[in-house]
């Protein structure tokens, strides 16, 4: 089903890495995903995702904000009340209101939003670090007491004070310490060693589970997310389709296919089931996807070069290092500019049509197909194909077999 690097399994790659056992995934979709410009899902919406990542194996589902609207908690209950296998998270303000609403929803946990971020601190909320703990503290107490699992959400955390991050940490692990603390790469700005260095800071100064959650400013959303595991963070957060605000969130398809056949974690996941739930909330949110979008692109496993092309349908590991069904997709050869030889006749074994005895027809065919597709600057249609082969060779080779 898949041919990554063996160079990924060397002794003298993997013993520069402190991989946990387990790695969980939290997918955000329902909140942080929502948050993407003119998205917006209405409660049948969230349920029918929520179904679909349960079903999938997501280990954790952020279902939403409760304290957004009386429809986005209603959205939570039901959620909370159908998942068969998924914990059920709210978002919430580090707000003690928020909290209660939260667990009034049969929320399992909550994830406590709160900034730490040096320009959030200054220019946006006025806070001092002092403040940030003892609103902190108030929360995480008040979920707690409530018997909530609950996650310590410290955003914009890559663009922290350092020492003064660390200090909020040892305060909060004296005073209040949550169940496990993200390291949350707000505006996507840093660099995987930077993401290890913070998940390393948080793992000895609070001896707690560490969890991810990065943006994609500059694409590194995901090869954040990695680095994080590789240093031990045991959560991953991540958005169906990368959705999320600006560049959107680490997405949940290319986290969750990374994690297995680039690292080894299994944990019974359905991976063919990622194509039906990709096109499902891209219905439901009516956001656009690029067609070469990883995992879950409708042009990934599709081959317009000539050379290489009769493998897509023999050996597909040949081309590609995922084979399409392992992911839901199926393989698919197009003609156009590029096209060769070995494209006009897999296209016609396809397609089922006779072969040009003459191969000066052939040679014919072929130009007319580059001249097609350059023309259009696009790729010729299996009727425009069968078209070209109907003038060139005659109506009875244009015929399906």
């Amino acid at each position: 089903m898949w041919w990554t690097s063996s160079v990924n399994f060397l002794p003298e790659v993997r013993s520069q890495f402190a991989l946990p056992r387990e790695v969980e995934i939290h997918d955000a979709t329902l909140r942080d995903g929502e948050q993407t410009p003119g998205i917006v899902l209405r409660k049948d919406d969230k349920i029918r995702i929520a179904e679909m990542l349960d079903d999938i194996g997501v280990h954790r589902i952020e279902a939403g904000m409760p304290a957004v609207s009386a429809e986005d908690a209603e959205a939570i209950k039901v959620i909370a009340k159908r998942m068969k296998k998924a914990k059920v998270y709210a978002f919430v303000r580090a707000m003690e209101k928020d909290i209660d609403v939260a667990h009034s929803c049969g929320a399992t946990g909550v994830i406590i939003e709160v900034p730490v971020g040096q320009p959030k601190l200054e220019y946006q909320f006025k806070w001092t670090i002092d403040q940030v703990f003892a609103q902190s503290q108030r929360a995480i107490r008040r979920s707690k007491e409530l018997g909530l699992h609950t996650v310590y959400f410290p955003y914009d955390t890559t663009r922290a004070v350092v020492a003064d991050f660390k200090q909020l940490l040892v305060r909060l692990m004296q005073e209040a310490p949550p169940d496990s603390v993200g390291v949350i790469d707000t505006t996507g700005c840093a660099i995987p060693t930077a993401i290890k260095y913070l998940v390393r800071l948080v793992q000895e100064t609070t001896k707690l589970p560490v969890e991810i959650h990065t943006h994609n400013d500059v694409g590194m959303a995901v090869a954040n997310e990695m680095a994080a595991v590789e240093a031990g963070a045991t959560v991953v957060h991540t958005c169906i389709n990368g959705l999320g605000e600006r560049t959107g969130n680490a997405a949940l398809e290319e986290v969750a296919v990374a994690l297995k056949t680039l690292y080894g974690y299994d944990w019974g996941f359905k991976f063919d089931k990622l194509a039906d739930l990709s096109t499902v909330t891209r219905q439901l949110t009516g956001f656009p996807m690029a067609p070469n979008k990883p995992i879950v692109g409708s042009g990934n496993f599709t081959r317009e070069s000539g050379i290489g092309i009769d493998m897509v349908y023999q050996q597909p590991l040949a081309m590609f290092s995922l084979n399409p069904v392992f992911v839901g997709q199926q393989p698919k050869a197009v003609l156009g500019k590029k096209s060769g030889y070995a494209s006009v006749t897999t296209k016609m074994k396809e397609l089922g049509l006779d072969y040009p005895e003459d191969r000066e027809k052939f040679e014919v065919v072929l130009q007319k197909i580059k001249e097609l597709g350059t023309s259009k600057k696009g790729l010729v249609t299996d009727e425009e194909f069968k078209s070209i082969v109907e003038q060139v060779c005659g109506a009875a080779s244009a015929k399906s077999r």
